[in-house]
């Protein structure tokens, strides 16, 4: 019986090595430098901003302009805001302005894709002020409307809501 017991704990104890945590399932190339740490998580909540424009070939189609959004510690209390640039501002002035590195498409239906960025500080000291990379991840909504763009309505934006988890990286 102890026997039995013992493997079945050992197998127990296997079998929840083998279980992905959440940074394991991000795709490779969205990983940040070896000598970056991830120092701060931010659920964000706003809206990716898309115009109807012409595209090159005449073509009316939805065109990303920018997001909108709230960001969130993790117990729910706003500390901060995402917009054009991109650049993410927290509540204590710190800001930085981010640069598109890679993109993964999202595991879940009709999301924004997923991306890793590489960081710069354009504001003043605080939480923001040494991240060197964001990971864009978990993503839910925010795809540009598949239909409804036509000359009849160029020049007309369209919010799309959108969640999504911001991990900030600094060195290590």
């Amino acid at each position: 019986m102890y026997r039995t017991s013992s493997l079945l704990v050992a197998a127990l104890v296997a079998g929840c090595a083998g279980t992905q945590s959440t940074s394991s399932i991000i795709p490779e190339q969205l990983n940040p430098g070896a000598k970056e740490t991830m120092t701060l998580i931010v659920p964000a909540k706003g809206v990716q901003i898309y115009e109807c424009r012409a595209n090159k070939a005449g073509a009316y189609e939805w065109t990303f302009v920018a997001p909108q959004a709230e960001l969130f510690d993790t117990t729910g209390k706003p500390i901060g805001k995402h917009y054009a640039g991109p650049q993410w501002e927290s509540g204590d002035g710190s800001k930085i302005a981010g640069a598109v590195k890679a993109r993964a498409d999202a595991p879940a239906g009709n999301a924004i894709p997923w991306l890793l960025l590489d960081a710069k500080s354009v504001g003043g000291e605080g939480s923001f002020s040494k991240v060197t990379s964001v990971q864009r991840v978990n993503t839910v909504g925010g795809v540009a409307p598949k239909v409804g763009c036509s000359q009849d309505n160029a020049g007309t934006p369209v919010r799309v809501p959108y969640t999504a988890d911001y991990y900030f990286f600094t060195p290590k």
